[in-house]
């Protein structure tokens, strides 16, 4: 679903978390500026980030992080029913982002051109990534950098203009899973494959045999013919979280003084500030 804005609708999270234990939002990048939040609004937002965020000199690379993060933050809060200043990001060693403070809810970020991609799961972990459809990863080298040699037998049996498609969904999957799993660009994506020709997949084995017993769910989508986003939902095998309210994992009086704090006065500001 497409979120327009901090003042879309944040229900159809709710709902979908509710009916599919998953949710994939995104955005266009100049619907979330940064700068429209104002310094020391930006700065509660961003959190632990703030200091990350200062630190990034390129203007498009700080706008992409601070964009994606107040995304990701409005998205959480509206499945835990917090404020979104509220929310806290942390970050494992290779740099998976999560909930700081509640595990019911995994998340994922990607980013890429104009656009900020979301994926919220309460049944598993999930990874998403997003590419432009565009964009031409054919050449030398495929079986050492991308593909496993049965990928790279797949794609060289393509006609060539289908090639570059095939990779850019391949390395979408590829960069899902990987988030997914928490190991980034630790695992060798010549380690482990899916099918090049479209259909549904699960995680093979370098030669094309099956890697899994069918705990993941994966799934393609193209945006507008110009982005092609991909999303991995491993299945932890315990169900979905029924009630992600944050009410409901912390203690009451710990929920009120966090409400108290960083919502009322916030809310107050908002009313002068249509943008937060």
């Amino acid at each position: 679903m497409v979120i327009t804005g901090p003042g879309g609708d944040w229900s159809t999270v709710r709902a979908d978390l509710d009916r599919h234990a998953t949710a994939i939002l995104y955005a266009r990048l100049d619907d979330w500026r940064p700068e429209r939040a104002g310094g020391p609004r930006l700065r509660a937002l961003l959190g632990r980030d703030w200091e990350r965020f200062l630190e990034l000199t390129h203007p498009d690379v700080r706008t992409r992080f601070a964009s994606s993060r107040v995304l990701l933050k409005f998205a959480a809060a509206a499945a835990l029913h917090v404020p979104p200043q509220s929310v806290e990001l942390g970050y494992t060693h290779t740099g998976r982002p999560y909930l700081r403070g509640y595990d019911g809810v995994h998340i994922s970020l990607s980013h890429t051109d104009e656009l900020l991609l979301v994926g919220l799961a309460t049944g598993g972990v999930i990874g998403v990534d997003a590419e432009r459809a565009d964009r031409k990863l054919y050449g030398p080298g495929l079986g050492r950098h991308m593909c496993t040699p049965h990928e790279v037998e797949e794609i060289e049996a393509m006609p060539e203009k289908e090639r570059d498609p095939a990779l850019v969904r391949l390395w979408t999957l590829k960069e899902a899973y990987s988030k997914a799993i928490g190991l980034g660009m630790q695992f060798r994506f010549t380690d482990f494959g899916f099918r090049s020709d479209g259909t549904p997949t699960d995680v093979l084995r370098p030669n094309g045999e099956p890697g899994s017993d069918g705990e993941w769910t994966f799934r393609t989508y193209e945006l507008s013919d110009t982005y092609v986003v991909s999303v991995a939902v491993g299945d932890a095998g315990f169900g979905g979280t029924a009630d992600t309210a944050a009410g409901t994992a912390l203690d009451s009086s710990i929920v009120d003084a966090l409400t108290e704090v960083l919502g009322e006065d916030e809310q107050q500001e908002s009313e002068q500030d249509e943008w937060w």
